[in-house]
């Protein structure tokens, strides 16, 4: 209980991070839909700029957790320490937990109107 506990505070962390820096950059968006860019080159941008941090964060977190689990060296409830599908279970739920929070204000800020993204400030 307190793994999913753990799971679901680092999870909202990674939302509340992601979709604040996403908001941030309404002006950006609305400059780049004025001038003619397309909705799907916006989001595929969107997602570039924090496909590197969400990768360097996770390869950090697993480095961590697998240095910091062969403090337990042994197995619990029938895992050990190092055990991949967990660690790919992890994951593979940030990278989701991360896109999805890149996806949702960006679509927002999508359905802003130019003017109104401009006058922002």
């Amino acid at each position: 209980m307190l793994g999913a506990t753990a799971l679901l505070i680092a999870c909202l962390g990674i939302v509340g991070l992601v979709a604040y820096a996403v908001s941030q950059q309404t002006k950006e968006i609305g400059i780049r839909i004025a001038i003619g860019a397309q909705p799907v080159h916006i989001v595929g941008g969107l997602l570039r700029q924090f496909t590197l941090i969400v990768i360097a964060g996770l390869l950090v977190g697993v480095l961590g957790a697998a240095a910091l689990s062969q403090l337990l060296r042994g197995e619990l409830y029938g895992l050990s320490a190092l055990d991949p599908i967990s660690y790919l279970a992890a994951v593979a739920l940030f990278t989701f937990a991360a896109g999805l929070a890149a996806l949702l204000p960006a679509r927002r800020a999508l359905k802003v109107d130019p003017l109104t993204a401009l006058r922002c400030d």
